[in-house]
């Protein structure tokens, strides 16, 4: 058996790889490992549960919550919310810890669990390992649990007012109303399917028409979604409205659609908000953080309008732990993930769809108009399979093949090779200003790695 937890907890085909004695054991497991890190310092432990509505969710959050009760840990259920509200709630709320049942956007018959530290943050990676080692030696091992008994076990409690205190928390960070805005939304099916609507009646915007917003618990992100925008596209032409927002199954990212049903991806919109943020004086440090297969349009962006960017390895994680370690305000990715850590411990697709609504208010501008702040240049992804990626950044035949390829596109291009983290593949990704260039260059890059590396 591998290692359980990846880069966002713990993931599997729910009642196959994840089931429900794994859900059980980890939840006891973080119990104690939390508990004799000195998490609860004495009191008695709370910990905030909130899941997505996939059908698998329901057992597992069975599971979840009777390991936590067993072990003494008094459960709030929060039911179906978005992973930043739970992360929120277990802030707001004071609790010890927090634990969201999603996938994300995987399909629905995944599922996954994560587990927040005191405040809504990640868990560290070795209080992550500490659970999993005490999970083997005791679920797996057969060590005998520290049960405790009578009124020692845990009470759970279900918390209803998690939604309107996530939405009134939204409302309340914006700078500004979206009176005047018409907004089509895709909730996926997913865990803001009724949240994100809400929160944009209640900022002022006229919600026009939605997508996904009917979870039966089989349908997350089923042809909806921000994996899936021509839905949202076509909706945005026929409803003649300013902004659409797609999110996915966790609502911790969101893409954007124009008046015209035009993409506007991750990049344009860290690029909206951090010029919006600049002119407010909340760009802390004067700095966006993005990782390195953020668009070379989006950094040629952030030179042009005066703004510092710090350029991570690929993952949200990665942007967050540069943000949190410098005092940024402002990250995220391409695909979506938007941190606003002033606002929220983690991306937030609801927040910053409504920031982008935000900003299209306030200056009274087009989202098209606000987005042409970036232009986003010609990229081409290629993944070479069957080649030592071990080997990238040693060999030199290679090396020189991407010198070359470096000064043939100059200043207006860029090359990346990256090894897979996951997969036995390396990915050759290169932009340029013209797309017949991009991938000619790409492509010859490709077969250097399969000639130097195969």
């Amino acid at each position: 058996m591998g290692r359980l937890f990846g880069t966002d907890g713990v993931r599997g085909v729910a009642n196959q790889g994840l089931t429900a004695e794994l859900a059980l054991g980890l939840s006891v497991a973080a119990a104690h490992v939390l508990g004799e890190a000195g998490a609860f310092d004495g009191h008695r432990p709370v910990a905030v549960v909130g899941r997505d509505p996939r059908a698998s969710g329901e057992f597992l959050e069975a599971a979840v919550i009777a390991g936590l009760a067993s072990s003494g840990v008094d459960v709030l259920r929060v039911g179906v919310l978005p992973t930043p509200a739970v992360a929120y709630l277990t802030g707001a709320l004071g609790a010890d810890f927090g634990v969201m049942l999603s996938a994300s956007h995987n399909a629905m018959p995944d599922n996954g669990i994560k587990f927040l530290a005191r405040g809504g943050h990640k868990l560290d990676d070795t209080i992550e390992d500490a659970i999993e080692a005490h999970y083997r030696a005791h679920a797996l091992g057969g060590e005998e649990w520290n049960r405790p008994t009578g009124a020692a076990v845990g009470r759970v409690r279900e918390y209803t007012e998690g939604f309107d205190k996530y939405v009134a928390h939204l409302i309340g960070v914006l700078p500004n109303r979206l009176d005047g805005i018409k907004v089509v939304i895709d909730g996926a099916h997913g865990a803001a399917a009724y949240v994100a609507p809400e929160a944009f009646a209640r900022a002022g915007a006229e919600v026009v028409h939605t997508l996904g917003a009917e979870p039966t618990g089989l349908n997350i992100n089923d042809g909806v979604g921000s994996t899936h925008l021509d839905r949202l596209r076509t909706a945005m032409r026929e409803h003649k409205a300013d902004l659409g927002i797609a999110l996915d199954g966790d609502a911790d990212r969101c893409l954007a659609a124009d008046a015209d049903g035009n993409e506007v991806d991750g990049d344009q919109i860290i690029a909206i908000l951090a010029v919006a943020m600049k002119e407010a004086g909340t760009l802390r440090r004067n700095t966006a953080v993005a990782t390195v297969m953020s668009n070379l349009g989006f950094k040629l962006a952030m030179e042009r309008e005066g703004i510092d960017l710090v350029e991570t390895a690929v993952g949200d994680r990665y942007v967050l732990e540069a943000m949190k370690e410098h005092g940024f305000a402002l990250g995220g990715e391409q695909s979506g993930h938007v941190i606003l850590l002033d606002h929220a411990t983690t991306g937030d697709g609801t927040l910053t769809g409504l920031m982008l609504g935000a900003r299209l208010a306030a200056t009274k501008q087009p989202l098209a108009d606000l987005a042409a702040v970036m232009t986003r240049l010609p990229q081409v992804l290629i993944n070479v399979k069957g080649v030592d990626k071990s080997r990238v950044k040693t060999s030199t035949e290679l090396a020189a093949a991407v010198a070359e390829a470096e000064a043939e596109l100059g200043s207006t291009g860029r090359v990346l090779l990256r090894p897979s983290g996951t997969e036995p593949l390396v990915r050759v990704m290169v932009e340029a200003a013209d797309a017949v260039q991009a991938e000619g260059v790409a492509a010859r890059l490709a077969e250097a790695v399969r000639t130097h590396l195969g």
